[in-house]
């Protein structure tokens, strides 16, 4: 499928240099470039499964057994 983007001047320069050292066209810099960073947008969600949990110093099991012992 193609889609448009604009890029600026100094994009498409960039592009054309790293295009001519890698022997790569520059659609397929760009492609890559997306791949890239889907790639790492889809990753950084793993780390939400763990909720506000995650972020928490205090041991799991033994938050459990003090919330346990308070019933």
């Amino acid at each position: 499928m193609r889609t448009l983007v604009d890029l600026g001047d100094n994009q498409i320069q960039a592009l054309d240099e790293l295009s001519k050292k890698e022997k790569r066209s520059r659609a397929a810099l760009i492609r890559q470039a997306i791949d890239d960073y889907l790639a790492k947008r889809q990753g950084k969600n793993e780390g939400d499964a763990f909720g506000l949990w995650g972020k928490r110093k205090v041991d799991g099991l033994e938050y459990q057994a003090k919330a346990r012992r308070e019933w």
